[in-house]
């Protein structure tokens, strides 16, 4: 697929759907900017996606809950990478619902992860982009944040702010060119799901795959795969009180 993107800003980029994206612009020869809190797997990513053909792939260590580390994620990447085309945001947990339940603090830190930092620093660079005049901004946020459910209602609840946070993204930006995207996975089978029984868990590939061809034609809002935009538009419609029975 041709791509017009020779420069990638990824926030955390060991997680499974941000490497396999990546792979996929290394073949281009994009440069990269890599921000992610394990310097083992990180530097493993990079050395991948070297060997694939991306041009450069410079490495920043940080604990993203940490904001007051952002502004000088913003100034590194400017200066590695000058203009940036793209920025992924792809970082978060995946905490268990049955621990949050009795753990308030716990339940505090995962929205701390999955929204707050997700929300300043797409922030951050969203001033960024509409500074440049263009770029493509993209979220992973997920389908759980349509609706809250009982099996995962606080990682919902992130997404959900998330997801909220992107839409007026979108329209404030959409008059300076710059593109924002949402996206919106289904279960994806990778580490941060293994070991749960989810349904229709799609492959990380696949997913990828459709977050590159929607990056290209400036699609706003991805489901992938594509069935989960009907999925939800049920679910969305189920009345609450029997939503509120529900088990999953």
């Amino acid at each position: 697929m041709k791509s017009n993107i020779s420069t990638m800003v990824i926030i955390g980029a060991t997680s499974a759907i941000a490497q396999s994206v990546a792979r996929r612009y290394a073949e281009h020869g994009v440069r990269f900017f890599l921000v992610a809190r394990s310097e083992e797997k990180v530097r493993a990513v990079a050395s991948d996606l070297l060997a694939r053909g991306a041009a450069s792939a410079s490495i920043y260590l940080a604990d993203l809950r940490q904001r007051d580390l952002h502004a000088d994620i913003i100034a590194r990447s400017i200066a590695d990478l000058g203009r940036i085309d793209c920025v992924l945001v792809a970082h978060g947990v995946m905490p268990d619902q049955k621990v949050l339940d009795g753990d308030v603090d716990a339940t505090i830190d995962s929205f701390m992860t999955n929204a707050v930092s997700v929300i300043s620093i797409s922030h951050r660079y969203a001033n960024v982009l509409e500074g440049q005049g263009g770029g493509s901004l993209v979220g992973l946020s997920s389908v759980a944040g349509e609706r809250g459910r009982r099996s995962n209602y606080a990682y919902g609840a992130a997404k959900s702010a998330m997801t909220a946070f992107y839409s007026g993204l979108r329209a404030r930006l959409a008059p300076m060119g710059v593109h924002v995207m949402t996206v919106k996975p289904g279960p994806v089978d990778t580490p941060l799901t293994r070991g749960v029984k989810l349904p229709l868990m799609a492959n990380v590939d696949v997913v990828a795959y459709d977050i590159e061809r929607a990056i290209t034609k400036h699609v706003k809002v991805l489901y992938t795969p594509g069935i989960w935009r009907l999925i939800m538009a049920v679910v969305r419609a189920i009345p609450e009180s029997l939503f509120m029975k529900s088990k999953f």
